[in-house]
Order: structure tokens, then sequence, then C-alpha cells
């Protein structure tokens, strides 16, 4: 019990120091609910035909924002704080302090998964409230496995870019850079019946981000048959995580670098 112990008390530093920093957790919590709301202004009145169906644009960007919330809560916020403490020596007194490495680790990517199935149900609640989405019923295992499989895929590729970037100054642009342009070209900011040249789907198709987008909108889709599980979309997520885990084994550091 005593590596539970050290987990879990990693976990609630983690959501204590969240708290007692009010500006951070207000705008962490707004952040998807104003996305939700201006994309619906903008995009929300036209009917959407997904895969032959026609849903609301207010059912797809539920799954949009979603996504989007994965991303932010497991690879940006993830990768930012990682530098941020390894170039503040924060990492390198965590490892000559009792607490193991992996005690860390599992507390800051507990917290990043809790906090992201929060905001999510959040979304969810204010798109049913608000916009007269349904709530997934019998394809919400798929979603919850979708969401589980984009965790743990975009959590390894966090740590994986945190390895590359060379400073804190260097991280705002490197790992906004590197996710960005994604969400744009993946089916995220944009619905997906708006005239995206074919190269750019074929580009967006080889990273992750359209892939976790599209599990989820098969998840939301109120027209859905079957359980709703888009299996090709998460074998490439987790291959992703696989390659973010290993190239994290390898390159991560402690150290303060330069």
């Amino acid at each position: 019990m005593k590596p539970v112990r050290l987990v879990l008390a990693q976990l609630k530093y983690q959501e204590r120091a969240f708290r007692r920093n009010p500006a951070a957790a207000f705008f962490t919590i707004a952040f998807p609910l104003i996305f939700l709301v201006i994309l619906n202004v903008i995009f929300g009145g036209n009917d959407l035909d997904v895969g032959g169906r026609v849903i609301s644009g207010a059912t797809f960007y539920i799954p949009a924002i979603a996504a989007l919330t994965v991303v932010n809560s497991c690879y940006t916020s993830i990768a930012m704080s990682w530098v941020f403490d390894r170039d503040g020596g924060v990492l390198k007194r965590i490892r000559g302090s009792p607490l193991p490495g992996w005690a860390f680790l599992l507390g800051r990517i507990g917290h990043a998964v809790i906090l992201m199935l929060a905001l999510l149900a959040l979304v969810v609640l204010f798109g049913w409230l608000f916009y007269d989405v349904d709530v997934p019923g019998q394809t919400m295992p798929a979603v919850l496995v979708t969401l589980a499989v984009g965790a743990f895929s975009f959590c390894a590729l966090g740590f994986a870019i945190a390895s590359v970037v060379p400073n804190s100054d260097a991280a705002p642009a490197v790992v906004n850079g590197s996710i960005l342009p994604l969400l744009f070209i993946s089916d995220v900011f944009i619905p997906p019946d708006a005239g995206t040249p074919a190269w750019v789907e074929h580009v967006s198709s080889v990273f992750p981000v359209r892939h976790l987008s599209e599990a989820l909108q098969t998840g939301f889709n109120p027209f859905t048959t079957g359980a709703g599980f888009e299996p090709v979309h998460l074998g490439v997520l987790a291959a992703w995580g696989v390659v973010g885990l290993l190239f994290t084994m390898r390159l991560s550091s402690w150290e303060p670098r330069g």
C-alpha cells in the first residue's frame, strides 16, 4: 500500500497547487467553455453532413472541444510544466528526495487525467443544457476507452516534446507550435465539411489529433449504430503513445540544461 499512498500524496499536492493559483484555475476551467460558445456562434447554426448523417454544428463541437481538452490537459500542460520544473531545478531536487521518481510522475499524470475528465464532464453538461446535445448512451464505453487511449498517447507525447525543448523560454513556442497547426487541420476547430483540401486531410491523418477527434465524433454522434468503437483510430493513437513513451525513456532528463 505504500506505493499507492505515495502516488495519492503527490496527487493531493498537485491538486492543492492547482487550487492555490485561482487565476490559472479559472481560465483552465473556462477555456473549453469559451471555445465551445465561440465556435457554436460561428458554426453551430449550420447542420453538418458527417458520413451521410446530418447533425447540428453544436453536436459536432462537443467532441471537438473534448479532443481539445485532452490535448491541452495531457500534452500542452504536461510538456510546459515539465520544462519549467526542469529548468527551475524542481525535478533535480525531486530526484534527490526520498520521493521515488515514478510516484512523482504518476501523481502529475493522474492530476492531468482527473482534470481532463472534470473539464469534459463540464463541457458535456454545458452542451446538454444550452445546446440540446445528446449525452452518449450505448456509445459511452467507446468514448471512455477513446479518452483513456488519448490520455496515454498525449501524456507520452507531452513528455517526449519536453525532452527536446532546450529551455523554458522556448517551451511556449515549441509546444504550441507543434500542436496548434494540427488542431486546425484535424477537424477540431473547423467542421469536416468545410472544404478542406484532400492533401491536408492526408497530412493530418498521419498525426494523432485527427484520430482522437474522429473517434470522439463517432462516440458522440447520435446517429452512430453499434458500440461506437473506432479500432483504426485507437490503434494509431496507441502507436503514437508507444513512440512517445520510447522517445521519452531515451531522451528525457530531470536535470536543467545549459
